[in-house]
């Protein structure tokens, strides 16, 4: 199922996760008149204002569009835990595209989140920022070996992480699963206080931000003219499409698919009942939970995605459901919790056949440039696609970036 352009903020998400109480959307001129900048970028949320925030600290002249308040759609949605781990596990990654490319992803992954590290480090940037160990469980009834066949190959890829079998997962972590992967170099952060800090920092390099809508993309002299609801136009050089799951008509990406995802968080937990380290816990399997806890010490737990409920209605009427099992899950993964839920929320999901992201030029369209970070890496793949989309406007494309190019086919066995 597609989402239409045209669907609001609320269309994208329900319910209220824990930082949507902390949301000032910042302020924004209504564009009342034609005008030109070198870069526009279309779409407020985290892959815009990564955007923003590099190709501004680049020297270029940016503006930022947004019909709605910027970070308030599914940015406020996301659980916003950083892995490298892509969705798509290495062994099969590998029988998509062959073991070298399947490592040089994981591999470009891993170097995103230390990236981002460095850059929330090095420009302060307040947004609750991490780092965190990564718990990869093995999937319930399963082979463990399937497991310790995906770590092998991680270390072939010179991937950092360790095997755990059952007795070493109960003993360090005191979860009953078969066995688990152990992995460095992933982190967590409040997503909507990240955007914002991003958008602010963008803006002290002369970044703009405007409130409006776009209707219509032409190839221009000067690059491309878009049109906005109200009848004015911005002539830019370069256009970067960021908006997230409202993609347009036009934009054609086999790979792409809306579902829907839901997530709780529990009131703050008692001291010493969160589990060792507060690493972030994720399943193998494609129906995976996932799980990590917030500098408030309350348990996030998310999961339970289903293509056939993406529309904002059939969400909502799920989520009281949805919400019940994910306690009982919690309950079952960690006994120790308070096994309620003082946040309940739901949002759009883009999924990629291949877990991979969509990023590189629009085809067919001169100087536009499409930067969607989907899966549940979505955080990580939109700083990745900052840089990416920042190498090419400055000319320095680079080989592998075919391998997230928005018209790439469906592998097959997808």
């Amino acid at each position: 199922m597609d989402i239409s352009p045209d669907t609001t903020h609320d269309g994208l998400r329900g319910g209220y996760p824990p930082w949507r109480r902390r949301q000032q959307a910042a302020g924004r001129p209504l564009l009342a008149a034609n005008m030109r900048c070198e870069v526009l970028v279309v779409g407020a949320g985290i892959t815009g204002s990564f955007m923003a925030e590099h190709l501004s600290a680049r020297g270029h002249e940016v503006c930022v569009l947004d019909r709605e308040r910027p970070g308030l759609g599914s940015t406020a949605a996301s659980t916003a835990m950083l892995l490298w781990e892509i969705d798509t596990p290495l062994t099969k990654l590998t029988q998509f595209y062959g073991f070298e490319r399947a490592a040089d992803l994981y591999r470009h992954s891993l170097r995103a989140v230390s990236g981002l590290k460095e850059l929330v480090q090095s420009a302060d940037l307040p947004c609750g920022f991490r780092p965190r160990h990564s718990l990869y469980l093995a999937e319930a009834g399963t082979n463990p070996r399937e497991l310790l066949a995906e770590h092998r190959l991680r270390e072939r890829a010179g991937l950092p992480g360790s095997h755990l079998d059952h007795r070493r997962l109960l003993s360090e972590f005191a979860l009953t699963r078969e066995a688990a992967l152990l992995s460095p170099g992933s982190a967590e952060v409040d997503p909507v206080l990240l955007s914002q800090a991003l958008l602010a920092r963008a803006g002290r390099h002369g970044a703009s931000l405007l409130a409006g809508e776009a209707v219509s993309y032409e190839a221009s002299a000067g690059g491309v003219l878009v049109g906005l609801d109200n009848g004015c136009a911005i002539e830019a050089g370069k256009v970067v499409l960021a908006t997230g799951y409202t993609m347009p008509e036009w934009l054609d990406a086999p790979l792409h698919a809306i579902s829907s995802t839901w997530a709780i968080a529990t009131p703050p937990q008692p001291p010493g009942t969160l589990w060792r380290d507060r690493v972030l816990i994720w399943e193998a399997g494609e129906n995976y939970s996932y799980a990590r806890t917030t500098t408030d010490n309350r348990i996030v737990i998310g999961g339970e995605d289903d293509p056939d409920l993406a529309d904002q209605s059939a969400r909502d009427e799920a989520m009281a459901a949805k919400a019940e099992v994910l306690v009982g899950k919690l309950a079952g993964l960690w006994p120790k919790a308070i096994p309620r839920a003082d946040f309940q929320w739901s949002g759009a999901f883009g999924e990629t056949a291949d877990g991979l992201p969509l990023i590189g030029p629009v085809p067919g369209r001169p100087r536009m440039f499409a930067a969607y970070g989907y899966g549940g890496n979505g955080i990580t793949f939109s700083y990745m696609a900052s840089r990416m989309i920042g190498r090419l406007i400055a000319g320095a494309r680079e080989n592998w970036f075919d391998y997230l190019a928005v018209d790439r086919p469906v592998p097959l066995g997808a």
